[in-house]
């Protein structure tokens, strides 16, 4: 049976109509959950939750301890020096623990994590909180257009057995990739400069 004209364009408007739903409501719906997940927080702990932190890179471990109140400094060294700690280093990698999101998650099987450098990772980062809950960030390797970081969050393997590898921000690399120095309080110089003196006019015989 051959449909009339009309009818026929009818039918193809009609399913036009239900693509154009579909692709604006019901799969745009699902994009933007997607982006919603793929922007989700790291952590969700706040910075004054966070009572130590140790960071190992290839070069050094460094332990850091919240100080006491009564410091003239937020954060000491405990080791491999002890000391002050340069509060604005500290602050600096607080605020990306804190605020950084990942850009994307992976769900990679165990066997796979060469590929990432999280078999032996190039800096980890322990978290020790107020209430004694430990975290971890493992950071890995750059990815293929060097604006991510291929990382790990609490690595804990899934119901199916892969692990979420995520993308975040290479300003990490950037906050533990530094020399011990860095991580010390600045030495104030003029503390140590001696007084200054202006020298007296020698007497001069008056003729």
């Amino acid at each position: 049976m051959k449909l009339p004209r009309t009818t026929l364009i009818l039918i193809l408007l009609a399913l036009g109509l239900g693509g154009f739903v579909y692709f604006s409501e019901i799969r745009g719906a699902t994009v933007r959950e997607e982006t919603k997940e793929e922007n989700k927080q790291i952590f969700s702990f706040a910075a004054d939750d966070v009572q130590s932190l140790t960071v190992k890179t290839k070069k050094l471990t460094l332990n850091l301890e919240r100080s006491p109140e009564s410091s003239n400094s937020k954060w000491v060294i405990k080791s491999p020096v002890s000391g002050p700690a340069n509060d604005a280093i500290v602050s600096y990698l607080m605020d990306l623990l804190v605020k950084g999101k990942s850009d994307r998650t992976l769900s990679t099987p165990p066997k796979e994590l060469g590929q990432f450098a999280l078999d032996e990772p190039p800096a980890t980062i322990n978290i020790t909180l107020k209430n004694r809950q430990n975290h971890k960030l493992i950071l890995g390797k750059a990815n293929f257009n060097g604006r991510f970081l291929y990382a790990q969050a609490d690595p804990a393997a899934k119901p199916d057995g892969n692990i979420n590898v995520l993308l975040v921000s290479t300003d990490f690399a950037n906050a533990v990739n530094r020399e011990l120095s860095e991580w010390k309080q600045p030495v104030d110089n003029s503390q140590k400069l001696p007084p200054l003196t202006i020298p007296k006019p020698s007497p001069t015989n008056s003729k």
